[in-house]
């Protein structure tokens, strides 16, 4: 009962930036937190970042700790992931996940992901 719809993903240049935004929609009153995946073809699903829904708590992989940002307008019901200085390494297809509990990195919705692809 929670949908979730990521945009913004693209080609972009080493050292460039990019804003990918999600936007939920169905129990919107029973979220606990949501937060950023990434995936690369053959490798294991990666957490980037999460942020609470309620309470404005964040917290990020040490990988892009300083160059990303979580954040959500609830008033827009919707998460966004600014992403600077791009590296080729961060070249993912990256997932928004939602969770109507705390229950870790364990995520109960999850959006159809957007490819970033970043060149060198």
């Amino acid at each position: 009962q929670v949908q979730l719809v990521e945009s913004g993903g693209g080609l972009v240049q080493a050292g460039g930036s990019l804003r990918l935004s999600c936007v939920v929609s169905g129990q919107i009153l029973k979220l606990y937190k949501l937060a950023w995946f990434r995936q690369v073809s053959g490798t294991e699903r990666e957490f980037v970042a999460e942020v609470m829904w309620v309470y404005d708590n964040t917290a990020y992989a040490d990988s892009v700790k300083g160059r990303f940002t979580i954040s959500r307008d609830n008033a827009k019901s919707t998460i966004y992931l600014q992403m600077n200085n791009l590296k080729p390494e961060d070249t993912a297809l990256y997932y928004c996940a939602a969770a109507l509990s705390d229950g870790g990195l364990k995520y109960d919705y999850w959006g159809r992901g957007t490819q970033v692809t970043v060149s060198s």
